[in-house]
């Protein structure tokens, strides 16, 4: 069994020098080594950070998404790497054995596109909306999924090669349903394996700046890009519903309707909507895209 190639990539603004210490150092003694990591600064230098990674340094803040994807990129078109490991710059490899168990997961299974790491608090606790399957009570319970957290995952490289990269222009939100739907679209899986944990402190995804405007633009972008028509309107129906009823701040609802019509009015790029056994296929996993 061929065991493939492992590489990491980090995004980070700079704002968080202690958290990105800790974690490169936590890609350093993993027994397993990467071959390479690539290291990118969204509009920083990256001068005062001391590793041996490949550092990209951009002049412009591309959002995350945009900032992997030209470490992606790097990678890709190095093609030394079979599967990529990208983390969030806050958070912490709390074992030394999982870059291991992504290698081994992914030579498994050749179909295997993304795996999703369980993400977990300084205290080993799991918040709900960690857990990328509806209502689940119980962040233990692994398995086949449709969607994954940003924080900590790896991806295929063969699998970016077929459907392409991160949707860069979505800058924040949602940049993970559309690439796990085009995943799931041209037949990969999804596997949430509770067992890789990546800590991350508990923190509201409101505390980014313009999150209610980009949270509402995008989902109404990824709706126009990858459902067929007649789901359009339930999925934006269910989600108006479900964000009325648990918004609570009038401001942040203005934000949140303003970026809703955004992403109505201005173009979403190319549309290619999923087919209907994808949409089965959702179901049958226990998220159809309508939630």
């Amino acid at each position: 069994m061929s065991l493939p190639r492992i590489g990491v990539v980090v995004v980070t603004m700079g704002t968080r020098p202690r958290e990105l210490e800790a974690l490169l150092a936590s890609v350093e003694k993993q027994d397993v080594a990467a071959e390479r990591v690539v290291l990118v600064g969204n509009a920083t230098p990256l001068t005062d950070v001391a590793t041996d990674a490949t550092k990209v340094p951009l002049t412009d803040n591309l959002g995350c998404p945009g900032g992997r994807n030209v470490a992606l990129r790097l990678l890709r078109d190095a093609g030394d790497v079979d599967v990529v490991v990208e983390l969030d710059d806050d958070g912490l490899l709390v074992a030394d054995d999982v870059f291991r168990t992504v290698r081994r997961l992914f030579a498994e299974d050749p179909r295997l596109g993304i795996v999703g790491f369980r993400v977990a608090d300084e205290h080993g606790h799991t918040e709900r909306r960690w857990v990328p399957r509806p209502g689940a009570a119980d962040p233990m319970r692994g398995g086949e999924v449709t969607g994954f957290l940003g924080g900590g995952h790896g991806l295929s490289m063969p699998m970016l090669r077929q459907i392409g990269l991160w949707p860069g222009e979505f800058f924040f939100g949602h940049e993970e349903s559309d690439l796990a739907w085009r995943a799931l679209d041209a037949g990969w899986r999804i596997l949430y394996e509770p067992d890789l944990v990546l800590q991350h402190p508990r923190t509201s995804p409101a505390r980014h700046a313009g999150h209610y405007r980009f949270t509402a633009r995008n989902r109404v972008w990824l709706a126009r890009r990858r459902l067929p028509a007649a789901l359009v309107p339930v999925h934006l129906g269910v989600w108006i519903v479900l964000t009325t009823l648990r918004t609570r701040s009038p401001g942040s609802l203005r934000a949140w309707w303003g970026g809703f019509f955004e992403g109505l009015r201005t173009p979403c790029g190319p549309r290619r909507p999923m087919r209907w056994r994808t949409v089965w296929r959702m179901t049958r996993l226990g998220r159809p895209p309508i939630l």
